[in-house]
């Protein structure tokens, strides 16, 4: 590997990043027939327990009123208020991310497949599954960190160990 080097990775991943982009472009334009998309929102409906997109919005809303008040600390009350009456707007699109993601899983998935996959998720063991999703995902994000953690004092010892191996000292 002695031509490998950082910036030869980072520029594959890049490309690579561009790749999956312009992959998935053509995907969403394509059309898929209204009864597998109907399906493949009935799946989105039955699944969203994490409310996503309330906690977008929730989330948004408090990265302005950092950005804000951080620079504005005198505004508070009012940006607090306007941020209140935008977040109200945004009560009704819901639907608007939830037809997107159904579309997603429309293209990737035929009629037949999703409404097997609606099918397990109807069932009591399916409906078990989505209602804990979001706590089996904080977990496995929490068990991935200290995985995360060790592996990069592991890694960085490995790469320290190398370099002493070439005469190299940090």
């Amino acid at each position: 590997m002695a031509n490998w080097n950082i910036r030869n990775f980072a520029r594959s991943l890049g490309f690579a990043a561009l790749a999956a982009m312009v992959a998935v472009a053509p995907a969403a334009a394509q059309e898929v027939a209204p009864e597998q998309l109907a399906m493949a929102r009935k799946y989105i409906d039955l699944t969203d327990r994490g409310a996503i997109f309330e906690t977008t919005v929730v989330e948004l809303g408090i990265d302005t009123m950092r950005q804000i008040v951080t620079q504005n600390p005198e505004i508070q009350d009012q940006t607090n208020t306007a941020i209140g009456e935008v977040i109200k707007e945004y009560n009704g699109r819901k639907g608007e991310l939830l037809d997107q993601f159904a579309r997603v899983y429309a293209i990737y998935f035929t009629l037949e497949e999703l409404t097997e996959i609606v099918a397990f998720y109807e069932s009591p063991t399916g409906q078990k599954l989505a209602q804990a999703n979001s706590d089996l995902n904080a977990d496995i994000r929490r068990v991935l960190q200290v995985y995360t953690n060790n592996l990069r004092t592991e890694f960085f010892a490995k790469v320290r160990a190398e370099l002493r191996e070439q005469g190299i000292e940090l």
